[in-house]
């Protein structure tokens, strides 16, 4: 639906819907929410953008611009945020409910079933790591398909480019973001752009020397009790620093978990697996660390905690945040973010490439089903093509890459 002014303008609006119908279309986009928060956000843009036209595609831009700036998964955020455009704050509710009750359910039953069975089945690793090799090719799609939507000029280009570089180099995810943003917001102003550029670098550069002192490395804890108090804050902690994507939780929840000595990393490590695999924002993988560590209890603790600040911010920002986006002079400045975090995310996609590498015993094999499920994400489209592909790998894992 649209709504035609004097200027001709057409602004898309969100169409009349009930609440039941709203937490519906929500849990229904949560079931098929695979591939990670660059398949998820794709997904929410075709069905919002292009397809429904609740939100117009530049306003959907600098929406998740501002999002990215905000603690949280942002395909979590957008669900809270459309559903606030549709049916006010009890619709936000309603749709970050339904977005996260499929991946939340299924991580329960997945912890479930390490806890009883997996964990000691080691014939089992193989079906993982298909999984999650189809994951990657699944996720390499999606990151195309976002860049081509938001990276329309060589400057958005080289900013991309730039945050990919600095994300691999370890530098902090809020120097690229914030550069980006001003770089392209200052970009007829030749000078001022190379002055952020420097100071940029040599922000980056202070802080890799810090890190790198003696002493300044924190020590692993010894071994904790596990609580449900202790859990939800270990949520909360990795929520409220989950900035710039769901990725940046994984050093905090680690800390607060192997850290005190309640999984090894070896089982953390098949959380974030796990959690590649299911329909649900990357952060769910707190619910595997949950229950792992205590049992129902204790993952839905850490899940209430890590979810809390998405539901907030959004739920409590929703005007600012509306005008932040209608904000002419701001947005500039949100599309360098905006091309700043598709670097940061191809760099992700790397760094996960590159984990998965490492527990590769068949290169060979396991080339040969990344390239396979490349090349139907590539040319075939359709709600069913990511769990099928899902499907196909936890197969080919079992018998091709099974030790």
């Amino acid at each position: 639906m649209t709504i035609t002014h004097a200027n001709t303008a057409v602004e898309p609006v969100a169409p009349s819907i009930t609440l039941g119908t709203l937490f519906l279309k929500f849990l229904r986009f949560g079931g098929l929410a695979f591939g990670g928060p660059v398949a998820q956000i794709a997904m929410l843009r075709q069905a919002f953008v292009e397809e429904e036209r609740w939100i117009a595609k530049d306003r959907f831009n600098r929406l998740l611009a501002v999002l990215q700036v905000l603690p949280g998964p942002e395909a979590h955020e957008l669900c809270v945020h459309l559903g606030i455009i549709a049916r006010g704050r009890i619709g936000g509710l309603l749709a970050g409910l339904g977005f996260m009750l499929p991946g939340l359910v299924l991580m329960l039953l997945a912890g479930w079933a390490y806890v009883t069975w997996v964990a000691r089945a080691i014939h089992l690793s193989g079906v993982l790591l298909g999984v999650q090799i189809v994951v990657l090719a699944v996720i390499l799609r999606a990151v195309v398909r976002i860049a081509q939507h938001i990276v329309e000029t060589p400057l958005l280009g080289m900013i991309a480019a730039a945050g990919l570089i600095a994300t691999l180099a370890a530098v902090p995810f809020w120097i690229p973001l914030l550069a980006g943003g001003l770089v392209h917001a200052f970009s007829r102003r030749p000078a001022a752009a190379a002055l952020i550029v420097l100071a940029a670098l040599a922000l980056a550069a202070l802080l890799h020397f810090i890190a790198a002192s003696p002493g300044s490395l924190p020590q692993a804890g010894a071994m904790a009790p596990v609580t449900v108090q202790g859990l939800f804050l270990a949520g909360l902690k990795g929520g409220l620093l989950t900035f710039g994507g769901a990725y940046t939780a994984i050093p905090y929840v680690r800390a607060d978990s192997v850290g005190r000595g309640w999984i090894s990393d070896a089982t953390f490590l098949d959380g974030i697996a796990t959690a590649g695999i299911l329909p649900a924002p990357l952060v769910i993988f707190a619910t595997f660390v949950g229950y792992v560590a205590g049992g129902l209890g204790g993952a839905l603790a850490i899940t209430a905690g890590m979810f809390l600040p998405a539901f907030a911010f959004s739920l409590i920002l929703f005007e600012r945040l509306e005008a932040l986006v209608e904000n002419p002079a701001l947005h500039r400045c949100l599309e360098g973010v905006a091309a700043a975090v598709v670097g940061i995310i191809a760099a992700t996609f790397l760094q996960l490439g590159a984990a998965t590498e490492a527990r590769v015993t068949a290169p060979a094999a396991a080339l040969c089903i990344f390239a396979a499920a490349l090349a139907i994400a590539w040319k075939v489209r359709g709600a069913w093509v990511t769990p099928a592909l899902v499907a196909a790998g936890a197969v080919a894992g079992w018998l091709l890459l099974a030790r």
